[in-house]
């Protein structure tokens, strides 16, 4: 038995796999890589691949987001990256995590993503005055 991948059920007759206990999902967010959409500057645009779809993501302020990409986004819309998670109840609020699953609310839809591959963060094209 690997004590860091599970841990048995308390009525004994299930296996439940470590990030879907609260211990286990504090310990394997803390040390992931991912970033807090709270400490993103407005206006960044990043571009995030999952492992199904790619999505091109606008921040506008904190986890309000403008996203566009996958098959539930053709356009761009307002948005709202509740977090990421690992595909049970726990959610890491406000962070878009590599290996996990973003959390994406959209008018009366909430999309849950495929595993988030990689982040990019798109410089600045810096502002020019005439």
């Amino acid at each position: 038995m690997d004590d860091s991948s599970t841990i048995l059920n308390p009525r004994g007759d299930a296996w439940v796999p470590r990030v879907a206990t609260l211990d286990g999902f504090a310990e394997e967010t803390a040390t992931g890589r991912g970033l807090d959409l709270r400490d993103v500057e407005p206006l960044t645009t990043m571009t995030i691949q999952t492992r199904n779809s790619h999505y091109r993501v606008i921040v506008t302020r904190g986890t309000s987001v403008v996203v566009q990409g996958g098959q539930f986004f053709p356009d761009a819309v307002a948005a709202r990256i509740d977090g990421s998670g690992f595909g049970g109840s726990l959610l890491k609020v406000g962070w878009i995590g590599v290996g996990m699953r973003m959390e994406i609310v959209a008018g009366d839809q909430r999309i849950i993503t495929s595993p988030v591959h990689d982040i990019l963060i798109q410089p600045h094209a810096g502002a020019t005055a005439h």
